[in-house]
């Protein structure tokens, strides 16, 4: 209420004129105070605005990462392998005899640290809109297809997994780490936010929906067998499927929807065989970069979507040929030959512009190819049949460092994608990148570890001379991070779907 100044007549003499400058201090005084007392009233209903606001999860979050850092090309690499044998059955671990350390050992410059995320929009000068509207526009980005699912970071999620290793009977034993005596879980308990929109939480019905009458299949090596496992487990929660596989396919379906889960083992997605060529002997593999492998290539017609992944491999010995001819090699290579012309790296990369181009550009595939980026493994210290170690990771890592073999792999895969979408011509729009390299260089805390048996004898600490226990930091935990590939997967063929009604 406006306030007036007295109406007294200022009293006459040097006292009186002081009394009337006091008494007008204090009214203007007054005045100040009571409009401070309006502002802060007002000002009190204004809206906050937290990491609560745009996220069904917890907290905090982890750090981010762009893009890579420039792959150093160093191919050291071993892996954890499995490979078909007579019967259709696969081994868990496959020797191949390489030791050294895939890690560079030198931290990354793109480094994450755990930190809170509350937005202000006063502090950070942006008053062009509410958080309300913030919100709003994250989930219009992620309607729209707009936003980039793969930079962001990883939250608590109180929630947890959407099964157990008790509601999912399919799960490999080497991947069930809770049944193989795990005494931690809260590895199982991180979700990943994207940046700018929110990663929906995986939704069983409206997946088998989105696939009502289709079939996805995956193919590549032993992560991608994860991945499809991680899949059906997250299905089996709303629809019990019915095993329709044989030795050649493994066949999920969900006859609710008419829906098809399929696996199609590749080891290098491209042309393998142990014949002599030319200076590679009987008995070694040959790798042909520039034939895709037919033991896919001939269901591809069946399939409405497919995810593509592979790579490990090639750290196995073997040798490549190119135009009938051998090029490089592996763990081989007869001195008397010469130089190599193709390192493993770069073998890699024309396998992937060779396999996806053959998928792309074939009369008789319609449907979406997907090609899952690089897989990162978390051995320290060495391979993972040389002293490698992931364990005690109980969490997310705060800073990644960088490992020169994963990145120079992820860069030859990117490169052979982009090689393969431009071979395709109009067909190109059809391969899609899921590329969560970056994301899950975070999560050594989400592998098996030595937590790969039911023996419950088995060695799950380090020894008196210091020597970590045999263990798997290449593989996932079911549950565990990879769960969250496929709620990428969904929103990757969701958005597609749309597109093309549109």
């Amino acid at each position: 209420m406006p306030m007036s100044l007295p109406a007294k007549k200022a009293p006459a003499g040097g006292a009186g004129v002081r009394r009337w400058v006091f008494t007008i201090v204090v009214s203007v005084v007054a005045l100040v105070l009571t409009l401070v007392v309006i502002s802060l009233s007002a000002g009190s209903s204004l809206h906050r605005t937290s990491l609560q606001d745009y996220l069904p999860v917890g907290v905090t979050g982890l750090g981010k990462l762009s893009s890579s850092e420039r792959a150093d090309g160093n191919t050291n690499g071993t892996v954890i392998g499995e490979e078909p044998l007579q019967g259709g059955r696969e081994p868990l671990v496959e020797q191949n005899g390489q030791g050294g350390d895939l890690n560079s050992g030198q931290p990354s410059p793109l480094t994450g640290k755990i930190e809170s995320k509350e937005p202000d929009p006063v502090a950070s000068g942006d008053t062009t809109s509410t958080p309300d509207e913030d919100s709003s526009n994250e989930s219009q980005k992620a309607e729209q297809g707009t936003c980039d699912l793969y930079h962001g970071e990883w939250v608590l999620d109180s929630s947890g997994p959407l099964y157990t290793n008790n509601s999912c009977p399919i799960i490999t034993q080497m991947q069930n780490c809770q049944g193989n005596g795990r005494p931690d879980k809260e590895y199982e308990n991180w979700r990943w936010k994207p940046e700018q929109c929110i990663l929906p939480r995986f939704d069983a019905r409206k997946f088998l929906e989105l696939m009502r009458g289709k079939t996805l299949a995956f193919v590549g090596d032993s992560v991608a067998r994860n991945q499809m496992e991680s899949l059906v487990c997250l299905l089996w929660q709303v629809d019990v499927p019915q095993n329709r596989g044989n030795k050649r396919m493994h066949k999920w379906l969900f006859k609710s929807t008419s829906t098809t889960i399929a696996r199609v083992w590749s080891s290098w997605l491209v042309h393998r065989s142990t014949e002599a060529v030319g200076i590679a002997p009987k008995g070694i593999d040959k790798v042909f970069l520039d034939v895709p492998d037919e033991t896919f290539m001939e269901f591809l017609p069946r399939f409405d979507v497919i995810v593509l992944s592979s790579g490990h491999w090639f750290a196995k010995r073997s040798a490549y040929v190119l135009n009938g001819n051998v090029v490089g090699g592996q763990l081989w290579w007869p001195r008397q030959a010469g130089k190599m012309q193709m390192n493993n790296v770069d073998a890699f990369g024309v396998s992937v512009e060779t396999c996806l181009t053959a998928v792309v550009t074939n009369p008789n595939f319609t449907g979406l190819a997907i090609v899952r980026t690089w897989s990162p493994d978390h051995y320290e210290g060495g391979a993972w049949n040389t002293g490698g170690s992931c364990t005690g990771k109980v969490k997310p890592l705060d800073e990644v460092v960088r490992n020169g073999f994963t990145d120079a792999m992820y860069g030859k895969q990117v490169e052979g994608f982009r090689k393969a979408v431009k071979n395709a011509g109009q067909h190109g729009s059809r391969l899609k990148l899921m590329d969560i390299t970056e994301p899950f260089a975070f999560r050594a805390d989400g592998h098996p570890g030595p937590y790969r048996s039911p023996d419950p004898n088995k060695k799950t600490q380090r020894g008196p001379d210091g020597k970590p226990p045999p263990q798997d930091c290449l593989h996932w935990c079911m549950p565990g991070p990879v769960d969250t590939w496929n709620e990428m997967l969904l929103e990757t063929i969701r958005r597609e779907f749309e597109r093309d009604r549109s």
